[in-house]
């Protein structure tokens, strides 16, 4: 008589495939959350890390950088980067907490030991579950990529006394002071770091940029520069890294703006951005224009205010411990 056949097992899971049935749910979770996301994007490749069990499983890639002496990211990075790239799909306070402790068990002791450095996760703003995890977990909201949609500002009070004009190859000793002036105020209230070679570093970027032309805006007062807006254009194309964070089209940004102290709140800044965007909402390309971005940080009292009454609203909170070894457990 023939033994009775038993169907095998189904084979576990891989971790990629875990990642690919998240995702799909995280996009439902993302476009509930707000409608200006644009689709979420399976994370970069990495260290995969998969916690709990379902309907309570949850995931991450978790990748690494470092920025060697003299780069440009590191005014604004610590030199060695933990990053997470949470897959959670629709998951609450529980797993998430399970996958920030996941996280830090996963470090790379030497990161963990580095004095200058940062643990590091992007998430959208809107996302009130996540932010109590991350708070709870010592991580602190430094800054936000924040959208506008196209459209002028309202018109800023006339001012006979100031110049805006474009930059040009003769400004660049004057953007330099501002943008470093710029630059140690907000190492004061966000992530930006003074480091020994930091002119040397801002006169390349800057003195490359007008070299290509990419729009800066200038303001002077009887000939002295006292305000800059530093720009750019860019398109949010499939496979981009810009695809992952705005919908898909053209994007002007706003890379620096700058307005020297004793001019701060005297209208220098709403003139610049009133000049800027124009040209920045206006098409360049087939790809139709969304609107513009740019970064500011929470804990800075000028551009927290100065940015939304522009029209400005967070889209994605960029949230981080420095150093690293201070993410915390529960």
């Amino acid at each position: 008589m023939a033994r009775p056949r038993h169907a095998a097992p189904p084979a576990p899971e891989t971790p990629a495939q875990v990642l690919a049935e998240l995702l799909a749910v995280q996009r439902g979770r993302f476009a509930a959350l707000d409608p200006r996301l644009p689709e979420a994007a399976a994370p970069p490749p990495g260290d995969i890390v998969v916690v709990g069990t379902p309907p309570h499983r949850v995931a991450g890639v978790i990748t690494h950088h470092s920025w060697p002496a003299g780069s440009g990211p590191l005014l604004w990075s610590a030199a060695q980067v933990s990053e997470l790239h949470p897959v959670v799909g629709a998951a609450g306070h529980a797993p998430l907490h399970a996958l920030v402790e996941a996280w830090r068990g996963r470090m790379l002791p030497a990161v963990l030991r580095e004095p200058d450095s940062a643990a590091t996760v992007t998430w959208p703003s809107r996302d009130v579950v996540a932010t109590r995890v991350f708070l709870d977990h010592g991580l602190v909201p430094l800054a936000v990529l924040a959208v506008r949609p196209p459209g002028a500002v309202a018109s800023p009070p006339p001012d006979a006394g100031l110049e805006i004009r474009r930059a040009d190859d003769g400004d660049v000793d004057a953007c330099v002071r501002l943008a470093l002036e710029e630059l140690a105020y907000s190492s004061q209230v966000g992530g930006s770091v003074v480091r020994a070679d930091a002119e040397a570093v801002k006169r390349t970027v800057i003195r490359d940029r007008l070299g290509r032309g990419e729009p800066t805006w200038i303001a002077l007062r009887r000939g002295r520069a006292v305000g800059m807006m530093e720009c750019g254009r860019a398109e949010s194309t499939p496979g981009t890294w810009l695809a992952g964070l705005l919908p898909e089209g053209a994007w002007g940004y706003v890379n620096c703006a700058s307005v020297t102290a004793a001019e701060r709140g005297s209208g220098v800044g709403h003139q610049l951005l009133a000049a800027a965007l124009p040209e920045l909402d206006a098409a360049t390309s087939d790809v139709p224009p969304r609107g513009t971005y740019l970064y500011y940080n929470p804990p800075n009292p000028l551009s927290s205010v100065f940015w939304p009454r522009a029209g400005y609203r967070p889209l994605w909170t960029l949230w981080e411990v420095r150093p690293a070894g201070g993410l915390r457990g529960l």
